[in-house]
């Protein structure tokens, strides 16, 4: 194989890594909005969850306290740390993913 070639073959792989790595940057544009959704849900069902908790415990027991709101602020706390746990995991399998294109 002469220089020109392997020449010519070295740049055409360097534009396919090029190219696949524009794919997959406009996947992620696309995964984005899926990420979105799963902060939000992750966020969404355990404050949920947790207030219809609390909600059934103001209706069967006379309290002075307000469970109801009570466990907004945990299902808000738990709803966070879950939704920051996903962010972190997500982030960490982008750069396996950048690391491994290297």
């Amino acid at each position: 194989m002469s220089d020109r070639e392997r020449e010519l073959e070295d740049e055409l792989g360097r534009k396919e890594r090029r190219r696949v790595r524009a794919g997959k940057r406009s996947e992620r544009s696309w995964f984005g909005l899926g990420m979105l959704g799963l902060v939000g849900w992750s966020f969404a069902i355990p404050m949920l969850v947790v207030l219809a908790i609390g909600i059934w415990i103001d209706t069967r027991y006379d309290s002075p306290y307000s469970w109801s709101l009570m466990a907004v602020f945990v299902g808000a706390a738990v709803g966070a740390l879950n939704a920051w746990y996903w962010v972190q995991h997500e982030s960490r399998k982008i750069e396996e993913d950048e690391r491994d294109e290297s």
